[in-house]
């Protein structure tokens, strides 16, 4: 048998071993069909890629995540409600069962909420709440730096540590940079740090990009909660960069509705640290609240999970809104059942409306969503184009008792490859809170009436080569 003969069988056998194996995954027919290729193109490269940055590292990452929520749900499941409060809301129960069966937390009560539309405001009241600490400190951010803004709120948590305040700070390993000299400050003072999901490559860790917590969680207490769009960095800061900071929206939760966002950090931080927490002593973590008068549902996913709880609640609550859709949103690069959502309303005679940035950090984003913009358009769905400065805030009003603050953008990144977590609130002032903070910013925009399809030639190409990374902006 000559060497062509025998190399042709060896790649005969190789492919149809592995093209098995990868079929068995049941990934997407496009992630098949990509892997299947690449290790029948490049078989000396394809295997160890596959193995240390496709599919099996991530469903390694999985197991072990699943572990740790395995562990922490067994010592939190005493937060759930035992009745709620549906007095005139008895039409939003199918929503907030679906969100309870995919994520597993049930609607909680608040005691109050305060939406922050910059980050200077939401900043200061991060650190009074910080401030405010007696027994714990708990942070996840998917950006937190040391410049001017990072470094104030690094050194506030360096004072608490050392009053004796327990201080967990959790950072994606992507997204951050803290310098090793903070770390070491932080260390020294006795908080703990740990980043989030950090790559055996060194350096190349901050190219896998896939698998990032994008989350921003503060919990003080187990009584305080922040989360929303506001990372821990000078571009949200007017203070730090004039008119150019960020346009953002962040809320602050008080009440039982905070234990949703202590389990989605502890859980987190159990999967990321060294440190092993008291699991069979989390009562400090998630103190007994006050009865609230509000309702509210923190929603969280992540690439661990195929139920894409927050990607739920959105088709659910988009599908079903009789009145308005409101959506407010930096990255709008949407697959095709939400895109699809949001076209349908706008087709049903919803008044449906996004706020999007004129312009953001990423061409190749702002390229991808805008060869979306024709067909909303043609829905009637209504686009109000803002800035500068860009406006980086994830929010939505749907009709006149739901509103949703949190992390996630309405892109195929957030609603499958990042964990992501939402406030939604059912009812109560907050809804007209955020109504007016979406009129407002409906001023400061200009109403897009052209159709992509009429542009120039050049940026219809961008837009439609754009497209063919969708899944990955």
């Amino acid at each position: 048998m000559s060497w062509t003969v025998a190399f042709t069988v060896l790649e005969v056998v190789w492919l149809i071993t592995f093209s098995g194996w990868i079929l068995l995954e049941k990934r997407s027919p496009t992630a098949t069909i990509a892997w299947i290729l690449g290790l029948a193109l490049l078989p000396a490269v394809g295997l160890p890629i596959y193995f240390l940055m496709g599919p099996r590292r991530l469903e390694r990452k999985k197991l072990r995540l699943s572990r740790a929520r395995e562990v922490v749900g067994r010592q939190v499941t005493e937060l759930t409600l035992d009745e709620l409060n549906l007095a005139q809301r008895e039409h939003l129960l199918p929503l907030m069962r679906l969100c309870t069966r995919l994520d597993g937390m049930a609607p909680m009560n608040a005691i109050d909420y305060r939406l922050f539309r910059d980050g200077d405001s939401a900043y200061a009241a991060i650190e009074t709440a910080i401030r405010a600490a007696r027994h714990h400190v708990h942070l996840e951010y998917y950006i937190i730096r040391d410049d001017s803004t990072g470094q104030r709120l690094l050194d506030l948590l360096v004072e608490k540590a050392k009053e004796g305040v327990q201080v967990r700070l959790l950072a994606d390993s992507v997204g951050s940079r803290l310098s090793r000299a903070n770390r070491q400050r932080l260390a020294d003072a006795g908080a703990r740090f740990a980043w989030f999901n950090p790559a055996a490559l060194g350096r190349l860790r901050r190219r896998i990009l896939n698998f990032r917590t994008h989350r921003k969680i503060v919990v003080v207490d187990g009584l305080v909660g922040f989360t929303g769009g506001i990372n821990v960095c000078d571009d949200h800061s007017a203070r730090a960069r004039g008119g150019r900071a960020w346009r953002d929206t962040h809320l602050m939760l008080t009440g039982e509705v905070v234990h949703g966002l202590q389990r989605t950090f502890v859980e987190n931080w159990v999967f990321s640290a060294t440190e092993k927490l008291p699991l069979d002593r989390l009562e400090p973590y998630f103190p007994p609240c006050e009865r609230g008068e509000h309702l509210a549902q923190i929603v969280a996913s992540g690439p661990d999970s195929s139920t894409r709880a927050i990607e739920a609640l959105y088709l659910a609550a988009i599908g079903s809104a009789r009145k308005r859709v409101w959506l407010t949103t930096p990255y709008l690069v949407p697959d095709e059942p939400l895109l699809s959502a949001i076209c349908l309303a706008g087709l049903r005679g919803v008044d449906v409306q996004l706020v999007l940035p004129g312009r953001t950090d990423s061409r190749m984003v702002d390229a991808a969503g805008a060869s979306c913009h024709d067909i909303l358009l043609k829905s009637g769905v209504r686009l109000h184009i803002f800035g500068p400065p860009m406006i980086h805030a994830k929010t939505a009003v749907i009709d006149d008792d739901l509103a949703i603050v949190g992390t996630a953008n309405l892109d195929d990144r957030s609603m499958k490859l990042n964990f992501e977590v939402v406030a939604a609130c059912y009812g109560g002032p907050i809804v007209e809170q955020l109504a007016t903070l979406f009129r407002d910013d409906c001023e400061r925009s200009k109403l897009k009436l052209s159709l992509e399809q009429n542009g120039p030639l050049g940026r219809r190409l961008l837009q439609s080569a754009a497209r063919l990374f969708w899944s990955q902006l």
